[in-house]
């Protein structure tokens, strides 16, 4: 198989590139060349979608799959799709579940309303960008495109932090605020898992939207946070403190307390996602203590949660120290068992 990886130098690019290359596939990337080389044996074609003449390198070669990350202006979506068009077998583009229109229902489906958006577009928010780009791509490939809308991505690579951040957390030891309830379902993607459907589906040209994340309760947020002690080997204790009191006291989730989304909370969809059509294409996950331990033997490794290859840098993620103490202090010892 002949596969074509338009970025590849980012969190899930990457870990794509290195599965076609595990496949033993004939892999090529395309990319400013900013953020690294790539693997031994994979062509690097450098350019930049965004500027006059950006795809040059674009304007020769077949390839069997194309695979597409971009999360910038649909237009230039738009025009690599165009630039790419007659050349390609099946066109892969990693979309979000972000696209869904609010409110968005527990148990969303990939018939859900989505937000509008230009394919043309010069700009917009996150979801508008990822839905304009999906409509792109349709425009010039229609039922030769599949559009996979990731959930909560996590695993070894990722460049936001949250999972990491945690990880490092429970390394330093004593009380960790977690956030109750313990068993509250939680519900993301392993990079890995993500790339393998990815290429699994690209190759079988599966067509259309597709929900790609585990199954609702995959795992939960005590699953989560022991496999961390156990990764990690910390003398740490989980003090779990309920959602309502963590509100009260005005902590964020999802920002300051990383995957958590309580009950109740206006985006608790995002790990309610229906996964039927993904699992019925052959999608599988690991279990979390494998993601789990990975990311954090690649964290001891890399040093740091490098930064976002071609994207906006993002607010940090996660409590400061001083406000978790203060916390842990208001709260009392919490419950270390639930």
């Amino acid at each position: 198989m002949r596969m074509l990886m338009l970025g590849g130098s980012g969190f899930v690019g990457r870990a794509t590139v290195a599965e076609g290359v595990r496949r033993g596939w004939t892999v090529a990337v395309f990319n400013r060349g900013r953020h690294g080389a790539p693997p031994a044996g994979v062509r690097h074609l450098t350019g930049d979608r965004t500027t006059a003449d950006g795809l040059a390198a674009l304007a020769d070669g077949e390839w069997d799959v194309v695979v597409d990350t971009w999360d910038g202006a649909p237009r230039d979506a738009l025009a690599g799709a165009r630039m790419l068009a007659g050349r390609v077998g099946h066109y892969v583009y990693v979309s979000s579940g972000s696209v869904y229109a609010p409110p968005v229902p527990a148990g969303v489906t990939e018939h859900d309303a989505v937000v509008d958006a230009d394919p043309a577009a010069a700009d917009g928010d996150y979801p508008t960008l990822k839905r304009g780009s999906e409509r792109a791509v349709q425009e010039v490939f229609g039922d030769r495109s599949l559009l996979a809308r990731a959930g909560l991505i996590l695993g070894p690579g990722e460049d936001i932090g949250r999972l990491p951040w945690w990880l490092t957390r429970v390394a330093r030891g004593g009380d960790v605020l977690a956030p109750g309830p313990a068993d509250l379902p939680v519900q993301y993607v392993d990079v890995r898992d993500l790339a393998v459907f990815l290429l699994d589906a690209g190759a079988a040209r599966l067509a259309g939207p597709v929900n790609v994340v585990d199954r609702p309760g995959h795992t939960t947020m005590g699953g989560l946070l022991a496999a961390a002690v156990t990764a990690t080997g910390a003398d740490a204790s989980l003090r779990w403190v309920a959602p309502e009191r963590l509100r009260d006291a005005g902590v964020s989730p999802w920002s300051e307390l990383p995957v958590w989304l309580p009950p109740g909370h206006e985006y608790r969809w995002m790990q309610q996602i229906d996964v039927r059509r993904a699992y019925a294409a052959g999608f599988t996950g690991r279990p979390v203590s494998d993601t789990v331990t990975d990311t954090w033997e690649w964290l001891r490794r890399v040093g740091e949660v490098p930064a976002r290859a071609g994207r906006p840098a993002r607010e940090p993620v996660g409590l400061d120290p001083t406000r978790e103490a203060a916390l842990l202090a208001e709260f009392g010892t919490g419950d270390p068992a639930r």
